[in-house]
C-alpha cells in the first residue's frame, strides 16, 4: 500500500524534485577493481568476480599462500562483459588446484589494487567444525535513505565502504569476519527496483536503478571479497518495477534478472562430482550437474555440508515471478520444463551422508512464515525436501527473523529437534533494507522464535556430524537473540523417505 500511495503522488512530487542519481565517483584509473565477490566454484577452486569502469581485454589475478609472494597467476582471456544501462563491466577469473582449508592471498592485476585474502574451500567430508551466515533481504545503506519504517531517528549512516564501516548487518559481518567461513544469500540484494522510494530519483529511474546497484555491491565488497558469497535470486532481482504500473520504465538491461545473471552467472558453481564410492551416487551427481543452472539453481559441498541454492521465483508451476506469475514480473524461464525440479531430486538423491551428513537447501520465498506464505513454492518443493531428508530449509522474503520446529505438510514432527524426519525451517529476512522490517501477522503453532524489531541474520554452526546450531544475531550489538540445536543421527547413507 505504501508503494502504491507514493506512485499515485509521483506527478506532483516529480515537479518539485531535481533528478539526481547518486552514482559513485569514477576512479582516475578505470581499471581499478570494485565490487569484488568470491564464490566456491569447485572442490579445490574459487571464482573471483569484480567490476571495472572500462572493458578489459584480459582479466588476471595473482595469488599465493604468502602476501609477499604471489607466485601464481590466473587469467581469463575473454573480454569483460556488460549490458545496456550499466556503467560497469564484469570480470571473472577462476583460481584452481587450491590446497583445501588454506589461506590464500590475491591481487587483481591493475595499477590500482591491493592484496586481500580468503580461506580455500574445505574438502567435502572434512569434519572440522565451521560456521556460515545466512543473510537475506539486505539492501544498500547511506544517502539513498534506508531506514526502519521511515523513522528518521533510526536511520543508519555509513561513511564509506570500509571494513570498519558503521552499518548494521554489513558492519557486523565485517567486525566478525574471522568467525564464519562463507555466506549464503538467497535473494534480494540491492533493492534497486525500489529506486522510486528515494524522491531524488523520481525523474531518473534508469540511472537511479544502476546507481543503487553500484553502491550496494561496493558496500558489500569488504565481505564478499574476503568470504565466498553464494547467491541465488529473489523477486527484487527480477526487474526495475517493484512499484506497480512502472514496467514501461524498465529498459531492456533492467529486465528479467539481467544484472543478477551478469554479476553471478559466471561465478556460481554447477554442482560437485560425488566423492562417494557408490556408483549410483556418482551417476546421479553427474546428472544433476548437467541440469544445474547457476546462478539460479546449483549446489556445492563444504566440509560436513551439502548446500543447495534454489530459485523460488521462476521455473516451476505457478512460480510467482515467472511468466504470468502472481508478482507480475514475468521472468524466466531459465531452463526447460521441470529442469529445476529434476535437478533438485537428482542432486539430493546423490548425497552420501557418510561424507556430507548435513543437507541445507536455501531459497528466497518461504512457505512456513509469520507473513505471506508461498503456496506454489510449497507445492513444488516441500515433498522433495521431506523425501530426501533435508535437514534445514533457509529462506527470507519476509523481513524479520523466524525459527520453526521441524514440520512437514503443516504438521509438527513428533520428534521435534531430536532426530526428526521433517526439515527444520528458518527465515532470515531481517538484514535491513529500504522497505523496513515486517510486522508479525500470524503465529503458527510450530513457530518457536520470531523477532520483528531488530536488524538480524542467522549464523549456522556445523558442530559435528550430529549437531547443528542456529543462532539469530542482532546486527547492531552482536547479541544472540535466539539459539537452538538440531540433533540428527544421520544413520542412513542415502535418505529416501
Amino acid at each position: 500500500m505504501r508503494l502504491q500511495a507514493l506512485f499515485c503522488a509521483a506527478p506532483l512530487l516529480a515537479a518539485v524534485v531535481v533528478a539526481k542519481a547518486n552514482y559513485p565517483h569514477l576512479p582516475d584509473d578505470l581499471t581499478t577493481p570494485f565490487q569484488q565477490r568470491l564464490a566456491i566454484y569447485g572442490p579445490n577452486s574459487v571464482s573471483l568476480g569484480w567490476n571495472t569502469y572500462t572493458q578489459l581485454n584480459e582479466s588476471c589475478v595473482e595469488y599465493g599462500t604468502s602476501s609477499g609472494n604471489l607466485n601464481q597467476r590466473s587469467c581469463a582471456s575473454v573480454e569483460s562483459t556488460t549490458y545496456p544501462s550499466s556503467r560497469t563491466y564484469e570480470n571473472v577469473v577462476v583460481l584452481t588446484e587450491l590446497t583445501p582449508g588454506t589461506t590464500y592471498y590475491y591481487k587483481i592485476v591493475s595499477s590500482n589494487s591491493t592484496v586481500d585474502h580468503f580461506l580455500s574451500p574445505r574438502t567435502p567430508g572434512d569434519s572440522t567444525p565451521f560456521n556460515i551466515n545466512a543473510v537475506i533481504d539486505l539492501g544498500v545503506y547511506g544517502v539513498d535513505g534506508y531506514n526502519i519504517q521511515n523513522d528518521k531517528a533510526k536511520k543508519d549512516t555509513i561513511p564509506t565502504i570500509d571494513p570498519a564501516l558503521n552499518h548494521t548487518t554489513i558492519g557486523r559481518l565485517a567486525s566478525t569476519v574471522d568467525d564464519y567461513e562463507l555466506v549464503i544469500h538467497p535473494g534480494d540484494f540491492a533493492y534497486a527496483d525500489d529506486w522510486f522510494l528515494s524522491l531524488g530519483n523520481a525523474l531518473d529511474g534508469e540511472n537511479a536503478y544502476q546507481a543503487i546497484l553500484e553502491n550496494f555491491y561496493t558496500q558489500l565488497a569488504p565481505i564478499a571479497g574476503r568470504k565466498p558469497y553464494m547467491a541465488s535470486p529473489g523477486n527484487h532481482e527480477a526487474a526495475c518495477q517493484e512499484i506497480p504500473y512502472t514496467s514501461g520504465l524498465c529498459p531492456d538491461g533492467q529486465k528479467n534478472f539481467t544484472d543478477f545473471m551478469h554479476r553471478f552467472g559466471q561465478t556460481m558453481p554447477t554442482s560437485f562430482p560425488s566423492l562417494s564410492p557408490n556408483y549410483t551416487a556418482q551417476v546421479l551427481a553427474n546428472q544433476a550437474r548437467a541440469l544445474a543452472e547457476p546462478p539460479f539453481w546449483y549446489s556445492f559441498e563444504y566440509g560436513m555440508a551439502h548446500i543447495v541454492m534454489i530459485n523460488t521465483e521462476t521455473d516451476f508451476e505457478s512460480a510467482p515471478s515467472g511468466q504470468g506469475g502472481s508478482a507480475g514480473l514475468n521472468g524466466g524461464p531459465f531452463g526447460t520444463k521441470n529442469q529445476q525440479i529434476e535437478f533438485l531430486e537428482l542432486d539430493l538423491a546423490s548425497v552420501d551422508r557418510s561424507i556430507t551428513p548435513w543437507v541445507i537447501v536455501a531459497g528466497h520465498r518461504p512457505w512456513y512464515t509469520s507473513g505471506s506464505a508461498c503456496t506454489p513454492c510449497q507445492e513444488a518443493f516441500e515433498d522433495i525436501f521431506y523425501k530426501y531428508g533435508v535437514d534445514l530449509g533457509v529462506f527470507g522474503h519476509v523481513h524479520n527473523s523466524q525459527r520453526y520446529l521441524p514440520v512437514y505438510d503443516n504438521t509438527l514432527d513428533p520428534n521435534g529437534m531430536q532426530d526428526p524426519k521433517a526439515p527444520m525451517y528458518i527465515v532470515s529476512g531481517g538484514a535491513g533494507n529500504i522497505e523496513g522490517l515486517s510486522t508479525v501477522t500470524t503465529r503458527p503453532d510450530f513457530l518457536e522464535f520470531v523477532n520483528d524489531q531488530d536488524y538480524s541474520y542467522a549464523t549456522i554452526r556445523f558442530l559435528d556430524a550430529n549437531h547443528l546450531q542456529v543462532d539469530f544475531v542482532q546486527s547492531t550489538t552482536g547479541e544472540i537473540l535466539d539459539s537452538s540445536t538440531l540433533f540428527k543421527s544421520h544413520g542412513e547413507r542415502f535418505v529416501r523417505q
